[in-house]
């Protein structure tokens, strides 16, 4: 989506489908009328996402190299042809002494990262020699983080909360600082990316710099699994979880701390398990006390606009861009969805990706249903 195409959604004004390959205007469409489409195919769906072509373009590290026009398949990437993702994420949790974040902790592993990510470009075996120029070319890192919900958690603050907000606000503006300064200090030693004069970094004071990016927010929805904490910046999508594998089978996984928390409960743990394990959530429990209740949303009790900002907040400091789903419930409309999706132009995001459950078939997640319930009862309970 273009700044062109929301200046005539706002008028009210046919929009020009242009051919890429050509340059000529095949028709005109109706803005308003096509972006419900969008969102209706993504209110049945979940796709397509949108990304905000001019807003990724404002923000390229090296303009001089050509308009950037795609992203990865999760959308954190923004990339030049034939460019690669190198990305990592830092574990949160791992960080947390007691209610504190061990700062000085937290910037060794982020120096650490963006060592280990820029060796991963000369180690790589790159699939063409097309890749490995354009990749080499800018040397392009995306370290983020994992574990935020985790971390949230533990502290006792809310996601969807200003706290949260505000100690995310910390974290990312901690992480990209210190990850262009480990840029800058590698840039001294091996020397700067090749296009480094053609790109920003010279005008605003740079004389080295090893990467022309060097942070992003990836979905981690793998690599966190291995890590055993939350995925990226994400909620928790549920309390408890049915994860369904490859061959078919499921297994049910409840948070740890929710189980702690439960378990604090005395007479009343064993229903408020049950609920938790009937319904993913125990925002809606009253057998919990608020405070609990609070400390525990999960991805589908958290409006849209918590999840905007939450997302805003990364945005704001990180160099590519942000990976992360706004979730509605199965009742949502594709009103909903389209409002969103102006909310996110509002909020400057770089791109936006919104998932109705069981939109469809065969999701990676999903609440605990009747059946995977009978088939892990014994290990669930």
């Amino acid at each position: 989506m273009t700044q062109g195409f929301f200046d005539a959604y706002d008028r009210g004004e046919p929009f020009p489908l242009i051919n890429p390959r050509t340059g000529q205007v095949v028709r005109h469409v109706d803005p308003r009328e096509l972006l419900e489409r969008i969102a209706d195919a993504a209110c049945r769906c979940g796709d397509p996402g949108l990304i905000f072509l001019d807003e990724i373009n404002k923000h390229h590290t090296v303009p001089a190299l050509g308009t950037i026009e795609a992203t990865n398949p999760c959308g954190e990437q923004p990339l030049l042809p034939n460019e690669s993702c190198v990305l990592g994420s830092i574990s949160l949790p791992r960080f947390l002494r007691g209610n504190e974040i061990d700062w000085p902790a937290l910037r060794e592993a982020i120096h650490d990262a963006v060592v280990f990510l820029d060796n991963v470009i000369e180690a790589t075996a790159f699939p063409s020699p097309e890749i490995r120029a354009a990749t080499r070319r800018t040397r392009k890192l995306g370290l983020g983080v994992m574990g935020l919900a985790d971390l949230l958690i533990e502290l006792g603050i809310p996601y969807d909360s200003i706290d949260a907000v505000s100690l995310a606000g910390d974290i990312v503006t901690f992480l990209s600082i210190e990850a262009r300064i480990a840029s800058l200090e590698l840039g001294k030693r091996r020397g700067s990316f090749p296009a480094f004069p053609e790109s920003v970094w010279p005008g605003v004071g740079y004389r080295t710099l090893r990467n022309a990016t060097v942070t992003c927010i990836a979905p981690t929805g793998t690599i966190s699994l291995i890590a055993g904490v939350s995925s990226g910046i994400e909620p928790l999508f549920a309390l408890a979880v049915c994860r369904r594998l490859l061959d078919g089978r499921h297994f049910m996984e409840v948070h740890p701390a929710v189980e702690r928390a439960i378990q604090s409960l005395g007479d009343q743990a064993a229903a408020v398990r049950e609920h938790v394990l009937q319904h993913g959530t125990i925002r809606d429990c009253s057998l919990v006390p608020e405070e609990i209740r609070q400390r525990f949303p999960t991805a589908l009790d958290i409006a849209p606009e918590w999840h905007v900002r939450m997302q805003s907040q990364f945005q704001a400091y990180i160099d590519a861009a942000v990976s992360k789903t706004i979730n509605l419930p199965a009742d949502a409309t594709a009103e909903q969805v389209r409002d969103i999706y102006l909310m996110a132009r509002e909020y400057r995001l770089k791109g936006i990706t919104v998932y109705r459950y069981g939109s469809r078939p065969g999701q990676v997640l999903s609440l605990v249903d009747d059946a995977a319930l009978a088939e892990c009862r014994e290990c669930a309970v």
